[in-house]
Formats: structure tokens, C-alpha cells, sequence
């Protein structure tokens, strides 16, 4: 799985690689990655009705593979209920002439793997209550979708498995959303067999994914940690491209004090974050909630913490050559 690349605002629409259906408008395109790509578009209706979302296309050479094209349909039906603030929306799956794609939300705003890279130009680290309460609003979108049934009330048994950067996003309001399932196992799906192939990304797996022993919700948790390191401290753990490579660093090093590469993280959240990063699952928070009730216990059981609208303050300091009102 490639992460999503950032087109340029003025990328033209020459390249459109979809034949829209006459309810949607396509606008531009935002981003491409291994898979797909993703659009800007309207959703039309009657009465001059016009509801901005956007569009995720299977790339036409991807659907010759019958185990990519399973995944994203996979996707589109498990997201369809997950309704959640910090989960993004999936509206539609549209299939045209042979061709998928998902109409889901549209979120204004940058995702993490951007934020990191502007605090990297600026050659700063992140407030650590800002990280803690990104990591914390992650944290409550995995314990949603850990803890979903279905209609019958039968436990779906959701496991993300990629969560990265790439895959978090905040909008100019300050909500933090996890996005992509397009990996996701559930008892539901049928995706490849864990103990055969490896589902994810190298530098965000959990121990036991990369030894074939499976995932569970115990195994995002670790990947959040990763996650959550590299927020605080601006720094990849497992900075690998290979299996190999990635089996050498996990198990021939110990991961380092976060405290050691950021001196201004509290102890407490240090604390919280090394134990998201447990290699014995057992030794893990269990389950996300719990990750993220340390977390907020942490922010706010003796101060006014942080908040929604704080993160977008902090987003607009950042970013200050944005215009957050306008999409287009």
C-alpha cells in the first residue's frame, strides 16, 4: 500500500480517470497513491442541492487483481456504518462500466505526515499536549470501530491495520479523523490470510503482525504508539522498506526513551507512550479506550486541556498561508 500524495492545487482535471456519473461534478484532484486516486467533487441534486465530498477511484490496473479490488470494495461496506467524529464518513460505492469508486467525506485540512513535514521546516517539535490530544482523538476512533456489531448485534471484530500519518487527519476546525480501512479485517471480510501475507505498511507494524502470528485490536494500539512517537518526537522508529530490514531493527533494538529525542515530553505521557509500545501485546494497553482514557486523564485531570478549537489555533499558526475558508 503506497501512501496518498498531495497533488498541487492547481493540478487541471486533463487526467481524469473515472467516467463520473451525471449527480456528481468532479472539481480537482487532491491526491494519488498506489491504489487510486482521490477527487474533489459535488454531490448533485434536485432543486440545485450540491453537497461537497470526495471521490476515492480504483486505478483501472488494479482491478485485474482480484484481491484489490475485494479490499476496496471490502472497505466501502465496512466504513458505510462506522459514524463516527474522528472516523471519516464513507457516503457511496459507485460502480461505472467496470469502474469503483467510494464518495466519501471531504475534510479540509492536513494530515499528519504534512504537519510533521511543517514542523520539521520550521525546525520545531509539537507541543506535547497537542500530540497527546491527536493521539487521544485516534484512540476513540479505534475503540469505536474495535467495538462495532452489526445490525444483529454480532461483534464485527474490526482491526485497522495501517494505521500511519497518512492516514490521520485534521481539519482547519480542529477534528481529528482516521481514515483508510482499505486493509481493514473484520469477521465479516474475506482478506488474506494474515499468517501468509503481511497487510500494512513495513514501518507501522506491530511484533506479532510481522511474525505472522496475526492482529487484534492490541496490534493498533502499538501501531498508534509508533505513531504517536513520531508526533512527539518528529522521528520514524522503524525507518525500513523491507520485511528484513524491519525483523533486524524490531528485534535487535530496543526502542529509545521518548524522552531521550524530545526533553520537554512530561513523564507521564512519555510513560503512555512506551507502553502503547509494549512488544508482549500483553503488556500493551488492551484496548484503545484505555490508551486513550490514560491520555486524557493525563490532559485534563488537573488543568483546562486541550481542545478542539486550541488544535485549530495551533494549525493556523503553523499554516499561516492558508486560506481555511476556501476549498477550491
Amino acid at each position: 500500500m503506497t501512501e496518498q500524495e498531495p497533488v498541487d492545487s492547481e493540478t487541471s482535471l486533463k487526467t481524469v480517470e473515472f467516467e463520473c456519473p451525471a449527480r456528481f461534478r468532479v472539481l480537482k484532484k487532491i491526491a494519488t497513491g498506489g491504489m487510486g486516486t482521490v477527487y474533489l467533487a459535488e454531490q448533485l441534486g434536485a432543486e440545485g442541492f450540491s453537497k461537497t465530498a470526495a471521490i476515492k477511484v480504483l486505478r483501472p490496473d488494479f482491478l485485474t487483481r482480484k484481491t484489490n479490488l475485494d479490499l476496496f470494495i471490502g472497505e466501502a461496506k465496512l466504513v458505510a456504518d462506522l459514524i463516527h467524529e474522528n472516523i471519516l464518513q464513507v457516503y457511496q460505492l459507485e460502480q461505472v462500466k467496470g469502474q469503483y469508486f467510494i464518495v466519501m467525506e471531504y475534510v479540509n485540512g492536513k494530515n499528519l505526515i504534512q504537519l510533521l513535514s511543517r514542523l520539521k521546516k520550521n525546525n520545531e517539535l509539537i507541543d506535547p499536549e497537542m500530540g497527546a490530544f491527536i493521539t487521544s482523538r485516534v484512540c476513540r476512533a479505534l475503540h469505536y470501530a474495535h467495538t462495532k456489531r452489526d445490525r444483529s448485534g454480532k461483534l464485527l471484530g474490526i482491526v485497522h491495520r495501517d494505521v500511519t500519518p497518512s492516514n490521520v487527519i485534521i481539519d482547519w476546525g480542529g477534528v481529528v479523523k482516521l481514515m483508510d480501512f482499505g486493509i481493514a479485517k473484520a469477521i465479516t471480510m474475506s482478506t488474506p490470510d494474515e499468517r501468509k501475507v503481511l497487510m500494512g505498511k513495513w514501518p507501522y507494524m506491530s511484533p506479532e503482525q510481522v511474525r505472522y502470528e496475526g492482529t487484534d485490536a492490541r496490534s493498533d494500539v502499538f501501531a498508534l504508539g509508533l505513531v504517536m512517537y513520531e508526533v512527539l518526537t518528529g522521528s520514524r522508529i522503524y525507518n525500513v522498506k523491507t520485511r528484513e530490514d524491519l525483523v533486524n531493527s524490531m528485534f535487535n533494538y530496543r526502542i529509545r526513551d521518548v524522552r531521550a529525542l524530545n526533553a520537554n515530553i512530561p513523564e507521564e505521557l512519555a510513560k503512555i507512550c512506551m507502553k502503547a509500545l509494549a512488544f508482549d501485546p500483553n503488556d500493551r494497553f488492551q484496548t484503545a479506550r484505555e490508551m486513550g482514557q490514560a491520555l486524557e486523564y493525563y490532559m485534563y485531570h488537573d488543568r483546562y486541556g486541550p481542545t478542539n478549537e486550541k488544535l485549530s489555533d495551533y494549525l493556523a499558526r503553523l499554516f499561516p498561508e492558508v486560506n481555511r475558508d476556501v476549498i477550491l
